[in-house]
């Protein structure tokens, strides 16, 4: 019988698996020392994930499936990459101890809820995830977070741009969230022009690459300029085939990175990754909220970068080809990259994953020999 010693939980629909399979290589290296099985609520959302991962992948649709499959697999730890509403139904198990290792690390306002406090760990990419909770939170156990810098990044995907005889520019705008205070994409506001203004600048290839929401967007103003922007740039790689200008909709981003020189994005994981793996390349981020000082206290990242809001849009041209050819926030991306990710090195993070995982392994070993099993009655002396 299957005995995973890790449980990967996701409990969302398909239209989030996202979140899940980036970590998926990972998790991978991790079956390698301790064994892995990832537990999904959703039928639909299984059959995604077994054609991407070699491991074990067990479907717990209801309530009572859930327990009866934990008492089965007596598992040690689980890990949840994001804070779905029915990862409250796996924290019900006493038996595991519980990490949060979230989907990515972004200044996001949905980056810190009280739903840290459930977990006994919440792994965090460096300072300004620490910075973000203790700051954002009221009577939380700073011991619980765990700086392990950012292991998804450490991934080495295949490049799938086509060669370029040019400099690329990659517009790669987040969605719209599942509310107002989380809604930091740019597309609604600004797509268009940014797309407009990226295919103005001399012997430049767009590149455009959404987040995988906007592409399933059922707010007209998202779907409507998705579907603009994707008429403009096959318009222009029409016009200058030699261009290479390309809409990827598909794919891993981390792929798509390396072959590009600058990076306009909005508030979201995606700019954290370009500072972390293309630090010595300019990064543009949006303001749609038009609150310089706002963005400057909440998005640490944006000090190092060019904000684009509705003030300066009409010179965005003008300002990527000259960050293309002078880069003024070099020096200050070094530093800032310092603030969120410490000094992981790439290649990292991984080895710090793998660590801390292990050591709640063996703590719960411990604590599971040394005192009764959770659930039996302790009755006083």
């Amino acid at each position: 019988m299957l005995k995973p010693d890790v449980i990967a939980y996701f409990g969302d629909d398909p239209t989030r698996i996202y979140q899940l399979l980036q970590w998926l290589p990972v998790l991978e290296r991790l079956d390698q020392v301790h064994r892995v099985a990832v537990v999904l609520r959703d039928p639909e959302t299984a059959v995604v994930a077994e054609q991407c991962t070699s491991l074990p992948v067990l479907v717990a649709a209801e309530f009572a499936e859930l327990v009866d499959l934990y008492e089965q697999l007596d598992a040690k730890v689980a890990v949840y990459c994001n804070n779905g509403m029915r990862n409250f139904q796996s924290l019900l198990n006493g038996r595991m101890l519980h990490a949060h290792i979230n989907h990515g690390e972004s200044d996001k306002q949905s980056m810190v809820s009280n739903n840290a406090k459930a977990y006994d760990r919440v792994f965090v990419a460096g300072e300004a995830a620490v910075q973000r909770h203790l700051a954002g939170l009221m009577e939380l156990d700073a011991s619980k977070l765990v700086r392990i810098g950012r292991p998804q990044l450490d991934l080495r995907p295949e490049p799938i741009l086509a060669e370029a005889g040019r400099r690329t520019v990659l517009y790669a705008p987040t969605w719209e969230g599942d509310a107002d205070y989380n809604d930091y994409t740019s597309v609604d506001v600004f797509g268009p022009a940014i797309v407009r203004s990226i295919l103005s600048v001399p012997d430049v290839r767009l590149v455009y690459k959404p987040h995988p929401k906007i592409t399933t967007s059922l707010t007209p103003a998202i779907w409507e300029n998705h579907r603009m922007m994707l008429a403009m740039i096959a318009d222009a790689a029409r016009l200058d085939p030699q261009a290479g200008h390309v809409a990827v909709t598909e794919g891993d981003i981390l792929a798509v990175m390396p072959s590009c020189d600058a990076m306009v994005t909005d508030v979201s994981s995606v700019g954290l990754d370009w500072l972390y793996l293309r630090t010595e390349k300019p990064i543009f981020v949006t303001d749609r909220h038009h609150d310089g000082e706002r963005l400057r206290q909440e998005v640490p990242v944006s000090r190092c970068a060019d904000v684009v809001d509705v003030d300066n849009l009409a010179d965005l041209t003008s300002l990527l080809t000259a960050r293309l050819d002078h880069d003024e926030h070099l020096l200050a991306r070094v530093a800032m990259r310092h603030h969120y990710f410490d000094d992981v090195r790439v290649g990292e993070s991984t080895d710090r994953f793998l660590t801390e995982v292990g050591a709640l392994v063996a703590l719960r070993d411990q604590l599971i020999g040394v005192g009764p099993a959770l659930g039996d009655e302790v009755l006083p002396a």
